[in-house]
């Protein structure tokens, strides 16, 4: 006898053999009212979840978030009530293009995801280490994830795909520009920023409205890599960022954010000269300036990846009471699509894993679904709204107050400068000219590595856009590609 626990089938009953099966003889096949070896099997083919669209290559980790400033003047959000209050998170850093097989470290958007368990709700940061992204309109999202995925007759990644996309979308080079750069190969998840990209929304007690920009400031430094570092890292180990932030949680390092925004007025949005819901755009910072809000923490390695990590479900849809929304049109098609994703991925009712799971009340009149997990009959769900049946009620101290809109609806033109003031090259060209020189060889040259093979035809559209950023930016890129000033492009009419 032992004192060990001892394993049981999924029912609970004790099992006396995991290891083998009663074959009709010793030599003899295995029958099939061997119920255990057929659930087991049963459970392999189906334990593993499909892997996300995108975001597929993830780690985490868990942590706190303590509140530093106090910004109550601005936001009634119970998480930023007083200075010192804390709570709890869970972070996931990730690649966008490659899949769970793919390397970590390589030259990629990185996403940064927070989900902060408030005592009114989960609130989900669902951000990017840059702040700006390719496009500003949704419906190019599906386009763009094509051109990231395998080609279908090789299986392999085609850059021709990927810089045709660019090449047809000016108001990629902002993001284009920070991903070829030094900082689009980050050494580690604790060595980038991360920031909500998008426009948002706070509002304070009294029900006014601030237009907000949430920035994730790395406390670590930031480190920064090269393709041949990622390579090298990559080639040790496919997973050496999850393993990085691992290692230093366990020794005790526990890496830090400092998370500040950017504030902007409401009515201020219409005296701006850019379209401040624009996520291909920059706040100036002399304009709005960063305000401290508080500091995240990651201090706790997760015990089991797939129930604490993979099962982790982000969404910018998660609100709290004092956070919002914005017009911003990439951040509404996003409120959607996330959530039906981890409802294709989880199921209906994934909120209620665990890691997912709101440490506050809930009570909603969505019924049952697969994996409904509450049982407790205290606490329903209400099964209609409006009720009589002594069933929850609306919250309408909470309500928003109302966006101002006016105008036609219409599927405008949204690079119309003279209309909508959009500006594609400006900020850009702001960023080339900030990087040293050194800064600025390295992102010629990794451009012009990647855009080797492409054709010519696309290569040269691109390189006009370089160049309407900034001259220098296309004539290096150029030069670089073996080709003269004279085989850039002017600017096209874009998709």
């Amino acid at each position: 006898m032992t004192d060990r626990p001892t394993l049981t089938a999924g029912s609970g009953a004790q099992l006396a053999d995991n290891t083998t099966s009663p074959p009709a003889a010793c030599r003899g096949p295995v029958p099939l009212h061997d119920d255990q070896l057929i659930e087991k099997l049963a459970h392999q083919d189906h334990e593993q979840l499909p892997e996300r669209i995108v975001y597929a290559k993830g780690w985490g980790a868990h942590g706190t978030f303590t509140v530093t400033n106090d910004i109550t003047c601005y936001s009634c959000a119970n998480l930023f009530s007083q200075v010192g209050k804390t709570t709890p998170v869970v972070a996931r850093f990730s690649t966008i293009a490659g899949g769970q097989g793919a390397t970590a470290a390589e030259r990629d958007v990185h996403g940064f995801a927070v989900k902060f368990y408030t005592d009114d709700g989960n609130w989900d940061m669902v951000g990017n280490n840059t702040p700006v992204f390719f496009f500003r309109d949704p419906q190019k999202f599906p386009n763009f994830i094509h051109t990231q995925r395998r080609d279908p007759e090789t299986d392999r990644r085609s850059p021709a795909a990927m810089w045709d996309f660019w090449s047809r979308s000016p108001e990629a080079v902002h993001q284009i520009t920070i991903l070829m750069s030094d900082r689009g190969a980050p050494r580690s998840a604790q060595h980038m920023n991360g920031y909500g990209s998008h426009t948002f929304s706070l509002l304070n007690a009294e029900g006014r409205r601030f237009w907000v920009k949430f920035h994730f400031k790395t406390l670590q430094g930031h480190g920064v890599g090269s393709d041949a570092r990622a390579e090298r890292k990559g080639g040790r180990s496919p997973s050496s960022n999850q393993e990085d932030l691992c290692g230093v949680i366990a020794r005790g390092d526990f890496p830090k954010w400092r998370l500040c925004i950017q504030l902007m007025p409401e009515a201020d949005a219409e005296k701006v000269p850019y379209n401040p819901f624009d996520v291909t755009k920059v706040w100036p910072q002399a304009d709005y300036p960063l305000i401290e809000v508080g500091v995240l923490e990651l201090n706790r390695n997760p015990h089991n990846y797939f129930a604490e990590i993979e099962q982790a479900a982000f969404s910018p849809s998660n609100i709290v009471p004092g956070i919002g929304f914005s017009p911003d049109r990439m951040l509404q098609g996003r409120i959607f699509s996330y959530a039906a994703a981890h409802r294709y991925r989880l199921g209906n009712r994934y909120e209620d894993l665990p890691i997912n799971a709101r440490k506050s009340p809930v009570g909603h009149d969505r019924a049952d679904a697969p994996t409904r997990f509450a049982t407790d009959p205290r606490d329903p769900d209400a099964q209609h709204d409006p009720n009589s049946l002594e069933g929850r009620v609306q919250a309408n101290h909470y309500r928003q107050p109302a966006v101002r809109i006016s105008g036609d609806m219409d599927r405008y033109d949204h690079r119309n400068r003279q209309r909508d003031g959009n500006d594609d090259y400006s900020q850009a060209g702001a960023l080339f000219r900030l990087m040293g020189a050194d800064a600025q060889a390295r992102l010629m040259d990794t451009i012009a590595e990647s855009m080797q093979g492409v054709p010519l035809e696309i290569v040269r559209r691109q390189l006009a856009h370089f160049h309407a950023a900034d001259p220098t930016y296309g004539a290096g890129v150029a030069a670089r590609m073996g080709l003269a000033d004279d085989d850039i492009s002017k600017p096209q009419a874009a998709a």
